[in-house]
């Protein structure tokens, strides 16, 4: 284990747990292996923590949200800054649309097409 990242979050994930996805949400958040998780739970029922562990897996069941698919497949959410240098670009593009449009506007070719209309 690399150490936790404080940024992410605890889900469940139905896609790819046995019965509610809890025991997979919490082997993703802690980057361990889903078997070792399960195999962790199993133990504690066996050894003595029965109720203990059928509560907490109905409580997390529903206290968890589950992971959205975009998430679990890994498309990246872009960041303000991508999503700000797509914006300029846009804008940059536009702008310069815009700037050969006026010079289409203000030229001869533009004034003299406008007086054959005309006729």
């Amino acid at each position: 284990m690399a150490g936790l990242d404080l940024n992410k979050k605890l889900w469940r994930i139905p896609q790819q747990g046995m019965v509610k996805g809890v025991c997979a949400g919490i082997a993703q958040y802690l980057d361990v292996p889903v078997k070792l998780i399960r195999l962790i739970t199993v133990l504690a029922m066996l050894f003595g923590l029965f109720f203990f562990v059928i509560v907490a897996y109905i409580v997390l069941s529903f206290a968890l949200d589950p992971m959205p698919d975009d998430a679990l497949y890994g498309e990246k959410q872009p960041s303000s800054g991508d999503l700000l240098d797509t914006v300029d670009d846009e804008l940059a593009a536009g702008e310069q649309r815009l700037r050969e449009i006026e010079r289409y506007v203000t030229s001869d070719t533009f004034t003299l097409r406008s007086r054959f209309r005309q006729l």
